[in-house]
């Protein structure tokens, strides 16, 4: 379960949600911004203005992305981390298919290390 490599892809997912969490709180003058269109704006401008969902979402990616840098609560984060993983893959599946590699490798690293700690999740299909 905590072998080099699940490690490794822990970090990685770890610091990318971080970072993409802070960048929904901050707003970072030196990442390049991608302009969404059409439907994808209407979107993202109508979570915009509601004024806290992007707010919330950016705690959650954060909060999850300690928790997986520091190991502490690991399957938790994991399983909290699913519907927004889900979420991430959708948006960008119908509405924004030009960020969908990222969304392929948030879902993949997720994946993974879901399946790395299966054995802590298996009673819940019991």
């Amino acid at each position: 379960m905590n072998s080099t490599f699940t490690k490794i892809l822990r970090i990685i997912l770890g610091l990318g949600l971080i970072f993409f969490g802070l960048s929904k709180l901050m707003h970072f003058n030196f990442m390049p911004t991608h302009i969404y269109t059409g439907d994808a704006a209407i979107f993202i401008d109508s979570l915009s203005n509601t004024g806290y969902i992007l707010k919330v979402v950016g705690v959650f990616e954060l909060f999850i992305g300690l928790l997986l840098l520091f190991n502490k609560w690991v399957p938790f984060a994991l399983l909290l981390l699913a519907p927004i993983t889900l979420n991430i893959l959708l948006f960008h599946l119908f509405m924004d298919t030009p960020g969908l590699i990222i969304a392929i490798v948030i879902l993949a690293l997720n994946a993974i290390l879901i399946y790395k700690h299966w054995k802590v999740y298996r009673p819940l299909f019991l």
